[in-house]
């Protein structure tokens, strides 16, 4: 495995931002066959942050590197700042950003696979939610999206008053817009009834949440609504908070679910 740092102007940001990588051993694919390079395009995930971290954060809290190291998988940890992965109504395009400039730019440095069956988002937190957007919103071109303790109901929890104290509200005001996510793109429970009646296939879901998490009673909501709306979801809970304990065991669960073609 090698572990890169990179840093790239985004022409919709804006900005010079930055993100961490995980690649695999040069010409060894999945199966463990010696192949060269240029015959060799590798599955991603999208592995996105959380409310108060950054691209480094997964690889300085966790074992992510380790975890994926013979699993033949390309790992990429954008940066996103605080903008629950959204093109902020006061601030940079983040949506934009995630879900359609990094991928390009992604596969022009590395040999990423752009085959819908080969791209998958996962995320804590923020990042929960913003793989879950990614996954319904382009189900088109993701085809797996996993959850970790996600903000999974931003409507309500981040934005009404009374739901956080006024600075937040003030954040999520900035990010939303003054009317709110309820009802958009943005809202995922709206998303859910609206990917009922798309000729897409369907994004598989993986969610888990901690029994003792301040999100957990969100994530049953949307647990219940992901399964009326006919959706693949793979539900796991068990006794955790909101912290990297867990996040750093749940993410080899997610890494196992992964629907990688020739795994094991």
């Amino acid at each position: 495995m090698a572990y890169l740092q990179c840093r790239f102007f985004s022409e919709v940001l804006g900005i010079t931002t930055s993100m961490s990588v995980i690649l695999p051993e040069p010409g060894f694919s999945q199966t463990g066959r010696a192949e060269t390079a240029q015959t060799v395009l590798y599955p991603v995930l999208y592995l996105l942050h959380g409310m108060s971290d950054d691209d480094s954060t997964w690889v300085r809290r966790t074992s992510i590197e380790r975890y994926a190291s013979s699993m033949g998988l390309i790992v990429v940890m954008p940066q996103a700042g605080l903008s629950f992965y959204t093109d902020m109504a006061e601030g940079p395009r983040y949506w934009t950003f995630i879900s359609e400039e990094l991928p390009q730019v992604c596969r022009s440095f590395f040999p990423i696979s752009n085959r819908r069956e080969d791209t998958f988002a996962a995320g804590l937190s923020m990042g929960g939610y913003g793989a879950f957007k990614l996954a319904m919103r382009k189900p088109d071109q993701f085809c797996a999206a996993a959850s970790l303790s996600g903000a999974l109901n931003v409507a309500r929890n981040f934005f009404e008053e009374g739901a956080g104290e006024a600075q937040a509200v003030a954040l999520f005001r900035r990010i939303f817009g003054p009317d709110g996510p309820k009802g958009t793109h943005n809202d995922l429970l709206a998303l859910l009834e609206e990917l009922e009646y798309r000729e897409e296939p369907m994004p598989h879901l993986y969610q888990c949440c901690g029994t003792e998490d301040f999100l957990h009673p969100d994530n049953l909501l949307f647990r219940d609504a992901c399964l009326a709306a006919g959706l693949p979801l793979t539900y796991e809970e068990s006794p955790g908070s909101h912290d990297w304990a867990y996040w750093d065991a749940k993410i080899q669960d997610v890494l196992t679910w992964l629907p990688l073609k020739n795994k094991g």
